[in-house]
This record gives C-alpha cells, structure tokens and sequence, in this order.
C-alpha cells in the first residue's frame, strides 16, 4: 500500500527550462523529501510532477519554479494530494494484453488468457520503466518478432532493460542466453525476478552497468543483435560504444525516441557504419531497425 503523497504538476514549453527547473528543485530538498519526475510529451512540451512526503510550502515551490521558469508557470503549478492506494497493483489490474506479433505482454490476472501459439510475457512490476503498454515497448516487440522470422542471432544484449520485457522476449524466442543491462539497480533486480517469474531466469543474465563500461559486455559480445529502448541523448552519446560491441551484420533496435529526434539518432548510427532499414512510429514514439554493415 502506497502511503498517501502531497503532489505538485506543471506544464514547461522547453527542455532546457524543464532541467533547469529539475536542477534548482532537486538541490532544494534533502533525500527522501521530494521525488521529481520530468516527461517530454510528443508534442515537444515537458511535464512535471513533484511528490512531497509532507504537505510543502506552496510559496516557496511556486518561487523556486519561478525563478528558473518564469512566474506565468510558476502561477500554473497544481497541488493535491494522491490517496493511499496499492498504485502498482490498481494500475496492473487495468491494463489490458498487448499483443506485438508473436508477443503478448500479460499481467497474473490474465495469464490463463493467452493462446497456446503466442509467446506471454507476465510483468507484474510496475516500478521499473516497460511493461509492454507504451509505444516505444511494443515497437520494439514488434520489430524483433519481424527480425527473428528470417535472422536467428547468437549473442543478443538488452541495453536499459527496465523490466526485462526485451530480454525476455528474446529468451522465450530464441532460447538462448540475453545479457540485459541497467544504469538503475532497481531495474536489475526487477528485470531478474521478472526473468525468473517467465521462466527465462537461467537465461537472462542481469548487470548493473553504465553504458557499456561492464566487463560483461566484452565478454559476451560481439552482439549479433542489440535492443535499445532508452532516449535520444544517451542513445546518441552511445553509438560510438555500441557500434565497437557489435558483430559484423548486426541488428541493432533502437526506441525511446520522439518522432523528430529519430533523425538525429539515425545520423549518429550512420557515421558509426550502420544503415536505417526499418522506421516505425506507435503512439507518437518511433522505433528504429538498423544493419551494422560488413
């Protein structure tokens, strides 16, 4: 059960100005007393959303924003409070299968429910980022059901797994080993039990990594294929790395990316020796197929 919260949302037209007013808020409030979460929206605006474990200051927040903002967002800013409630099982009871080609991302309560032909994905924890119901996730399920029909590789890495959904995928299908990879330990340690819970945990090797600084991934590479559903910048700021861990002939699925950054991320991945084969857009998210040439 998740304690009753104090909570602040506002609306910011740049990103430059949504981290500034993530920096100015973050160095206000010690650990433990504010958690601060900043989303960009297809349409290029930010959203931001404040929890306070005790009631805030609402002078105080609307000066802070104010000062890094402007004061017509800090006027804007909306406080309530978010009941006491079981949040991540609430939420979980109302999601509905999402069916990505062979692929299906299920939750306990409709595992009964999934054919015999189909491949189910049971995700049940909601603290870590993919449970199949957003676009970039079910892009990527999409283009790896389409890559396995004609290509079976070897060596396959789940780059920023979050839930593990991508690795697990690749194990069921594949039945082989997937090294699935996290800056964020909470992420590992769910990926590992959502792994174990499929009945992939023998498969899914889970590593708490920044970029790809791990002795894993050269002991586990070169990739044949890499799933990467992460955003832009870090994707951007990795394709040297990544290019380096690939196997001649590589796939490599890329997504967490709004529609208008997509080309940029396909620019860096040319330079790098790999080429666009596929380019798809879902819920106003792209996903991207490219070739490592040679």
């Amino acid at each position: 059960m998740t304690p009753s919260t104090h909570r602040a949302t506002f609306a910011i037209g740049s990103e430059q100005t949504a981290k500034r007013v993530v920096d100015l808020l973050t160095e206000s409030f010690f650990e433990g007393q504010a958690a601060i979460a900043a989303f960009e929206r297809p349409d290029g605006r930010w959203d931001i959303t404040v929890h306070f474990a005790d009631p805030p200051d609402e002078v105080s927040i609307r000066e802070l924003v104010g000062i890094a903002a402007g004061d017509d967002v800090a006027q804007a800013i909306t406080f309530d409070t978010v009941e006491a409630k079981d949040w991540v099982k609430a939420t979980l009871e109302e999601l509905v299968p999402v069916r990505a080609g062979r692929f299906i991302v299920h939750g306990h309560h409709d595992r009964a429910r999934i054919p015999p032909n189909k491949l189910g994905i049971e995700i049940e924890a909601a603290l870590a980022f993919g449970t199949g119901h957003h676009g970039t996730t079910r892009g990527c399920l999409l283009l790896l059901d389409s890559v396995l029909k004609a290509y079976r590789p070897r060596r396959v890495l789940d780059l920023g797994t979050g839930t593990g959904v991508l690795a697990i995928a690749a194990a069921k299908a594949l039945l082989i080993g997937v090294l699935a990879s996290d800056i964020d330990p909470l992420s590992v340690r769910v990926a590992h039990e959502n792994a174990r819970l499929n009945g992939t945990g023998d498969l899914v090797e889970t590593i708490q990594a920044v970029g790809f600084a791990a002795p894993e991934f050269a002991q586990r590479g070169p990739f044949d294929l890499v799933l990467a559903n992460i955003l832009a910048n870090p994707l951007r700021q990795m394709a040297t790395a990544m290019a380096g861990h690939l196997a001649p002939s590589a796939l490599v699925i890329l997504s967490g990316l709004l529609p208008h950054q997509a080309q940029s991320v396909i620019a860096a991945y040319r330079t790098r020796g790999l080429v666009l084969k596929r380019h798809i857009q879902i819920e106003g998210w792209s996903s991207l197929l490219m070739r490592k040439e040679g």
